[in-house]
């Protein structure tokens, strides 16, 4: 349900790497290893990959027996989000404002869609670099093109780094919920913070990641373990 919630639609991808591992983990060591330890340990090998920290992920997930669309739709925050909307969003998950901000970090890798900062570069917003927005309306213009991709971070946009935060100081963030975390706003001092000291990003990222992996897990005799990470087992 998560990937087809408004804020994700069209644009998380991935799905068939890990649809690998769990075939492989299946023909090794069939319904041990749930698809909610394959995707935390997936983002962890990912981070790392790509130049990032490292973390220990505690393991012992089950897999869910339901979806809701609704919730997937009613807590993931949008592109359009505020800081006080952010911030509400995560500390519904227990995630303080800190957590936030270096959750929001994540976006040093990865692609948007022109639907989802369209409105930031076409005079939505103020708080954007002026030629930072004009770089970006060749491949997203004011209509069509809705799912033109275009790198969160444009400085690395192959390396998991602080260069996020960097961007930020420089109105370069690429959504309008990546810019509020720098906007003359209670979250400024902590982007500064990220963009001057790299080691202090990593840790708070390391800190909060641990704690979104163990928000409600499913364990011992709940859930199931899915053949499938697509569907519930029939």
């Amino acid at each position: 349900m998560e990937q087809n919630a408004g804020p994700n639609v069209g644009s998380l991808r991935g799905f068939s790497v890990i649809d690998s591992i769990k075939t492989q983990l299946e023909s090794i060591c069939k319904q041990t290893v749930s698809c909610a330890d394959i995707l935390t340990v997936a983002a962890r090998d990912s981070v790392v990959a790509l130049g990032g920290p490292s973390w220990t992920v505690p393991l012992g997930r089950r897999d869910s027996t339901t979806a809701s669309a609704s919730l997937a739709n009613s807590d993931l925050p949008g592109p359009g989000s505020s800081r006080s909307q952010l911030e509400a969003a995560f500390l519904k998950k227990n995630l303080n404002t800190v957590d936030m901000v270096a959750l929001s970090g994540a976006h040093t890798i990865g692609k948007a869609q022109c639907s989802n900062f369209r409105n930031r570069i076409y005079g939505g917003d103020t708080n954007i670099n002026t030629a930072f927005a004009t770089s970006l309306k060749a491949n997203c213009p004011q209509s069509g093109g809705n799912s033109n991709l275009a790198n969160l971070d444009t400085t690395t946009p192959n390396a998991f780094d602080n260069a996020y935060y960097t961007n930020l100081l420089s109105q370069k963030g690429l959504l309008h919920s990546d810019q509020v975390l720098f906007n003359n706003d209670t979250t400024d001092n902590t982007v500064r913070n990220f963009a001057s000291n790299a080691a202090a990003f990593s840790s708070a990222f390391t800190t909060a990641m641990i704690k979104m992996g163990n928000i409600a897990p499913l364990t011992g005799t709940q859930g199931q373990i899915r053949l499938s990470c697509s569907k519930v087992n029939s």
